[in-house]
């Protein structure tokens, strides 16, 4: 049986405050693993953390179908805000037209910016996100 590895007491600390956040918050770990996203999240992307659980960075980067608004070109998963602040520890933001799990389209604007521990050590990263105009047809 595989075991899990323990999480980072800064990892579960952003989950609590995700936990008191009005805004849709989406958390991955060092690895771009993610480990949750909130409760205001889950309109917008169409479940709840509980049905999706912790998925790889190429699975989250790629289920929910981001496309640029402005040309519906697919964004690759390592331009993805999240994925930049993971992989190269800056803060990231753009917008983009994301497809939910209930099948309905809505453009999101999110920004993305990574965990740091003691000594700059990289911990994870966050991205904060809302929907833009309603629900995009």
């Amino acid at each position: 049986m595989p075991q899990l590895k323990p999480k980072n007491v800064v990892l579960i600390l952003t989950r609590d405050l995700a936990d008191h956040i009005a805004t849709p918050v989406f958390i991955v770990d060092e690895d771009g693993t993610l480990v949750y996203f909130n409760e205001p999240a889950e309109p917008i992307l169409g479940r709840s953390y509980v049905e999706v659980g912790e998925l790889t960075r190429e699975q989250w980067g790629t289920d929910w179908k981001p496309v640029d608004p402005e040309t519906a070109e697919p964004i690759p998963v390592e331009e993805l805000p999240l994925a930049i602040a993971q992989m190269k520890r800056i803060p990231a933001q753009r917008p983009m037209r994301i497809t939910g799990s209930d099948g309905v389209d809505r453009e999101i604007e999110v920004v993305a910016f990574p965990l740091l521990g003691q000594g700059d050590r990289f911990l994870g990263a966050v991205a904060i996100f809302w929907e833009l105009n309603g629900a995009a047809g």
